[in-house]
């Protein structure tokens, strides 16, 4: 008798779980997949204190822009550091375009051009993209192409679909880090 009712309270249980289990267990793998998607790089500003507001403006625009890949400072155990400087080729991202690396802000530079798009450029490197002189102010990973009066620090569309397509699945494929300076055009000062 107790075995039996075992059994049948086991299936009214069943029974009466079923449509709870049900609903919760069609909606996971849509959750599960569009979280699964979303990968976090962690950066640190503590190498470069004077462009802490400037950094963080900077990786708020590609936050604003992205949703597979986030910017998140944290002040230990980052994958992508920022420093600063003076190197007379000026600013430059060092990464494998894999959220790994190192930005670099030249403080020449940083007095010439706006500093915010020169953070998010080369953030824009860390997240995979190259450079593209020829491009328009209206076109971030362009850099000092258009010159010095260029304020434009947001990604465009293009550059956002780019980022987009090379994390849809967390991290993309590891190469070896590449320094990539923030050359300024001959005849651009």
């Amino acid at each position: 008798m107790s075995r039996k009712f075992v059994l049948s309270g086991a299936a009214a249980l069943a029974v009466a779980a079923a449509p709870l289990i049900a609903a919760p267990a069609t909606a996971a793998p849509a959750h599960a997949d569009q979280t699964a998607a979303v990968t976090t790089v962690y950066y640190s500003t503590s190498g470069a204190p004077s462009f802490r507001d400037e950094i963080n403006a900077g990786a708020a625009n590609w936050n604003n822009a992205v949703s597979n890949v986030k910017l998140v400072e944290r002040s230990s155990g980052a994958s992508l550091t920022y420093v600063e400087g003076n190197d007379p080729r000026g600013s430059y991202a060092q990464s494998d375009g894999h959220g790994n690396g190192t930005v670099f802000i030249d403080y020449t530079q940083a007095q010439e051009y706006y500093t915010i798009r020169i953070t998010a450029h080369e953030t824009g490197h860390v997240l995979g993209l190259p450079d593209h002189y020829e491009g328009p102010c209206s076109e971030l990973m362009s850099g000092g192409g258009p010159g010095p009066s260029c304020t434009n620090a947001n990604p465009d569309s293009q550059e956002s679909a780019q980022v987009e397509q090379l994390w849809a699945n967390g991290f993309r494929a590891a190469g070896p880090q590449q320094r990539i300076y923030e050359e300024i055009p001959a005849g651009i000062h």
